[in-house]
């Protein structure tokens, strides 16, 4: 193997990236604009969802709690009538849509147990279950203090204090940021490693290697560290520029052993896809077999649900995955601040991992060259 060959090779595939700008649109938008969308637009917990009122009572008790919905989690409510109400979910105006009856603050007043009717568009899922909390939250609460005069609790005989080590006001879009890179470095590692393999069939250029003095090794290794060196950029750049200066994320672990982990991982997605660009003939073949690839991938490695949640089995299996080692690497670096000494396994299952796709791929890549 001539280290003269991989290097003269990669420059060439790094050339032959950046003059495709169809893929170059992949890398830079994968790596900020994704990112950003990821910690800002997509947002699990209840935020200013939308809700309308019927005041049927008019009176100081109604006001209250009309007053007491406010940003963020909620728009300010806006009044309506009865006939409304109904149109103004059926056209997905309001996610919630209280109804105040008549002699409430009467009821109140008298020791009755008055009856709040609360409408909810549960097809909003992501609102409308925690804001269906939120709403009986903020109504008793208004309740309790009008009619005792005074806003108290009792204190509880035992108090449970929480503290957040990472994230401490416990934001979504933080989480969704880091775990966004780690999906964008699988993507781009099976994507632009198994496109360079393609993109030499599809341009005639795979007879001019055949003739020259180099081995399939040599081709095959050249591909794999131009890739990766363009995604372990990029990698570096959302999470220094995007995450902790723009989005203003903090990262409590070492950037350059995360790197090093994430140089292992790319090593294994890259063989891998490789492979699949052996495997299929074309472009679009590709594509099909990356997505059938990529999603169980992303779906059961633990950066979307925790992996103890899935049965047993699908854990088992996806032990043999180098996303569910990268997934738990990059959050126990990125979150906790864990040094060497506690992802020693992760690194070794990866670089294990790597060496096998690595030489299945050598394998198949050779046959692909014949």
């Amino acid at each position: 193997m001539d280290l003269v060959n991989i290097l003269n090779l990669g420059i060439k595939e790094i050339r032959g990236l950046l003059r495709d700008p169809i893929m170059m649109f992949l890398v830079v938008f994968s790596f900020t604009v994704q990112i950003y969308t990821s910690a800002t637009a997509v947002i699990e917990t209840l935020n200013r969802a939308p809700i309308s009122v019927v005041d049927e009572d008019d009176s100081p008790v109604s006001n209250r709690i009309i007053q007491a919905f406010q940003p963020p989690y909620f728009t300010p409510p806006v009044l309506i009538t009865q006939g409304e109400m109904d149109r103004r979910m059926d056209e997905g105006r309001d996610t919630f849509a209280l109804d105040i009856p008549p002699g409430f603050q009467r009821d109140l007043l008298a020791g009755k147990v008055p009856e709040i009717q609360l409408n909810v568009d549960a097809t909003r899922m992501a609102q409308a279950f925690s804001g269906s909390g939120y709403v009986q939250q903020i109504v008793a609460a208004e309740v309790n203090e009008f009619l005792n005069h005074y806003r108290s609790s009792e204190p509880p005989s035992a108090d449970l204090v929480l503290r957040a080590r990472y994230n401490p006001t416990l934001n979504g879009g933080w989480f969704q940021a880091i775990m966004g890179i780690s999906d964008s470095v699988t993507l781009l590692a099976l994507v632009l490693a198994g496109a360079a393999l393609i993109r030499e069939r599809e341009h005639g250029t795979i007879e001019h290697l055949l003739v020259m003095p180099v081995t399939p090794l040599e081709i095959m290794v050249s591909k794999i560290w131009s890739m990766s060196l363009v995604v372990l950029v990029g990698t570096a750049f959302s999470l220094v520029v995007m995450c902790e200066w723009l989005l203003g994320i903090p990262v409590n672990g070492s950037l350059a052993l995360f790197l090093l982990g994430t140089a292992l991982h790319l090593f294994a997605t890259a063989s891998l896809g490789i492979f699949l660009a052996t495997v299929a003939g074309s472009m679009p073949q590709f594509g099909i077999l990356m997505i059938l690839v990529l999603l169980p991938l992303q779906v059961l490695s633990g950066a979307q649900t925790p992996r103890e949640s899935m049965p047993q089995l699908v854990q088992d299996i996806m032990l043999f995955a180098p996303n569910t080692h990268y997934v738990i690497l990059s959050q126990s670096v990125l979150f906790r601040g864990a040094g060497l000494d506690v992802i020693w396994p992760q690194m070794i299952w990866l670089a294990g991992i790597g060496a096998a796709l690595f030489s299945i791929s050598l394998h198949y890549f050779r046959r692909f060259l014949k």
